[in-house]
């Protein structure tokens, strides 16, 4: 990135850059404005005179109302881990790994798409509106799986899936960053993942001991059929609007950093953010190359363990180990992030997930797997929330979420990407081969981030943030 494009240190403005207003002007704005985030209470709602206020022990009920949805939102994803590889051979009869696998590309292309639009119509209606639609997309997803006369329907359910994991998990991850402030935007974003992932393993593993118990549908996805309509009713009803708070740290930027605040169009964003702003596409990447992996693990080890005898409760076990380890690893990495940096974690991250996805590829039986099933979630954990808080730092508040968006479309994409390429290779190659070719992506994209990105946070100070993007290289 070019060194006009980062925010100079205060007192070492460029001479041609806006002046700052002062802090009066920066609050005026938001004198009048509705309070949103915090927690409930008699005044909800009015008009009131205050600025909203940063920080999580201010917003303490809001932020735990939106831990609480978010661990339904992965809950949701969940219900497929275990379940879906196995119905694709079992049910409908799909042999070749290619082909089972098409849900997952469906989902990864979806979803990286609404991520895009997500993060950019964010940062123009709000959070709570696209949270809501999330949900309503969600609602048909379990009944379509129960109900799937053929493959097809399937496919049609991860569509929607996607378009609730991306408005719904999207838009959250943006309502905890504003709630939070930069100060705490690591634990911010280590809790949403937290919520999340914990949903997805929990829900991993219940359904694979149902199906043991009661086959492999419907009874499994009745667990989504409640999740879908508790965090339908609690979105629409107990969560508030957070773009205020968003809009009062932009303000709150401009004053001490003197950069002007404005929102760029998407199409800058998505060059800073894709290739021309050095940490931000190499967080992009390393996301990719995460999600390539992590659609791997959806879709093809369960395939992989069930060719080497293993029952579906034991795959249900393996399939929830790695996301419950990344889960509650994140409770630890999201807060360290924010006192130590960001840039060691995520280079550590990708080497852990490389060699952990090695060495299932090397070793047989389920006591290795297992134990190499949650060194990989020790190595998502590292990444997952602190490339999310990295993006946090550089981007500016007013186009945050856009940049946002255009990260997840990247990181998601590799949903898709995965599924094909170790679908493809595995049907070449077989399961071993496929696997192995993964654990190399990780080891490079680990490589490119230690050459390519800068620290966000160093010394726990101030991240660089990228004001202007008209001249970058």
């Amino acid at each position: 990135m070019d060194r006009q494009n980062a925010a100079a240190p205060p007192g070492h403005e460029d001479a041609g850059r806006a002046p700052a207003p002062s802090r009066e002007a920066a609050g005026a704005g938001e004198q009048g404005s509705r309070a949103v985030g915090g927690t409930a209470g008699p005044d909800a709602g009015r008009v009131v005179s205050s600025i909203p206020r940063l920080g999580l022990r201010v917003n303490l009920g809001q932020f735990v109302l939106l831990v609480g949805v978010q661990a339904l939102v992965g809950g949701v994803l969940g219900q497929e881990r275990t379940i879906l590889p196995l119905m694709a051979t079992r049910i409908f009869g799909l042999q070749a790994a290619t082909a089972a696998l098409t849900f997952i590309v469906a989902f990864g292309i979806v979803k990286a798409l609404t991520n895009l639009a997500a993060g950019v119509l964010a940062d123009r209606v709000g959070r709570k509106p696209l949270l809501v639609a999330g949900w309503l997309a969600g609602v048909p997803v379990p009944l379509l799986l129960i109900w799937a006369p053929n493959w097809g329907w399937v496919i049609v359910a991860n569509v929607l899936l996607a378009l609730n994991q991306g408005l719904a998990w999207t838009n959250l991850v943006n309502a905890m960053v504003d709630l939070a402030g930069p100060e705490r935007r690591g634990l911010a974003v280590g809790l949403n993942e937290w919520a999340g992932y914990s949903g997805v393993a929990l829900t991993a593993m219940a359904t694979g001991l149902i199906a043991q118990q009661a086959g492999l549908r419907p009874a499994p996805f009745f667990l989504g059929l409640a999740y879908v309509g508790l965090g339908l009713a609690l979105s629409t009803l107990f969560v508030r609007e957070t773009h205020g708070h968003a809009r009062h740290e932009g303000r709150e930027r401009t004053v001490a950093t003197g950069t002007a605040e404005r929102t760029l169009p998407l199409p800058q964003v998505f060059a800073q953010t894709s290739l021309r702003e050095r940490t931000l596409s190499a967080c992009s990447q390393a996301g990719l190359v995460t999600n390539l992996k992590d659609g791997m693990a959806w879709g093809l080890l369960p395939l992989f363990y069930a060719a080497h005898g293993m029952a579906v409760g034991q795959i249900g076990l393996l399939a929830a180990v790695y996301p419950a380890v990344w889960g509650v690893g994140q409770l630890v990495t999201g807060p360290f992030s924010d006192r130590f940096g960001r840039k060691r974690l995520i280079v550590g991250g990708m080497l852990t997930q490389g060699i952990a996805v090695g060495a299932i590829a090397t070793t047989d039986g389920f006591a290795p797997w297992l134990g190499a099933a949650a060194l990989l979630g020790v190595g998502t954990a590292m990444v997952y929330p602190t490339l999310l808080a990295a993006i946090g730092d550089v981007a500016h508040p007013s186009w945050r979420a856009s940049a946002l968006g255009v990260y997840r479309f990247w990181r998601d994409a590799g949903f898709a990407v995965g599924a094909l390429l170790s679908g493809a290779i595995a049907d070449a190659a077989g399961f071993t081969t496929a696997i192995g070719v993964v654990a190399l992506l990780a080891l490079g994209s680990g490589l490119i981030v230690a050459l390519r990105m800068y620290e966000t946070r160093p010394h726990s100070g101030a991240a660089r943030a990228v004001a202007s993007p008209a001249v970058a290289s």
